[in-house]
């Protein structure tokens, strides 16, 4: 998969894994996480879906109406990817924090809903249910941070909060950080992250 790694000054904190949004590329989401964390180690990831010309992470068949199987072929090849990232670049492949917005946050919350261990904690802005009906893994101790908008047209304030309750059901410990505008991401909502992510691995 097309990426960027950037090897933090701290080998203790956990690497930033980098999932952007429909349209993005590797390169968005790297000022988002000098705020987060400046000394962490970055792995910054591009989808390797085509969606008219536009990079996302997995095929949806309609706004907001995901293929499911797809969904979970390329969960499991980024699962795949940042296993062999974490031996080609020496970082630790228990203490990857994803900090995903929109398909990049759909992607990341998949792993959480399929994968076990596959992520130590996550950062999701704007996300959507991955998949409805399925049994979560044993999320007990995983930090989830949820930033959400309250007239977000893309994720509905019910789907947030339905995402946060499976979270919390498979035992997740899960922040949601509320605001007032719609699917974009706002400086506010990045310094709630920021805080959210300090509180939970720089303690």
């Amino acid at each position: 998969m097309k990426h960027i790694y950037k090897a933090g000054k701290d080998a203790s904190a956990p690497t930033l894994l980098l999932l952007h949004g429909t349209g993005g590329t590797e390169q968005d989401l790297l000022p988002l996480a000098a705020i987060i964390d400046e000394s962490a180690s970055v792995l910054s990831v591009r989808g390797n879906v085509s969606e008219h010309g536009m990079p996302r992470f997995f095929r949806r068949l309609a706004e907001g109406v995901f293929d499911e199987e797809d969904l979970v072929y390329r969960t499991h090849e980024l699962h795949e990817f940042v296993n062999q990232a974490a031996a080609e670049y020496e970082f630790d492949r228990d203490n990857v924090i994803a900090v995903g917005y929109s398909n990049g946050a759909n992607i990341a919350g998949s792993l959480l809903f399929h994968i076990p261990q596959s992520l130590r904690g996550a950062i999701l802005h704007h996300p959507m249910v991955p998949r409805r009906g399925i049994q979560l893994p044993d999320l007990s101790n995983t930090p989830v941070f949820i930033g959400a908008g309250r007239n977000d047209p893309i994720c509905s304030p019910q789907e947030t909060e339905e995402l946060a309750a499976l979270l919390e059901g498979a035992g997740a410990s899960v922040a949601v950080n509320w605001e007032y505008g719609g699917h974009q991401l706002t400086r506010t909502e990045v310094k709630a992250a920021s805080d959210w992510y300090r509180e939970q691995f720089k303690k």
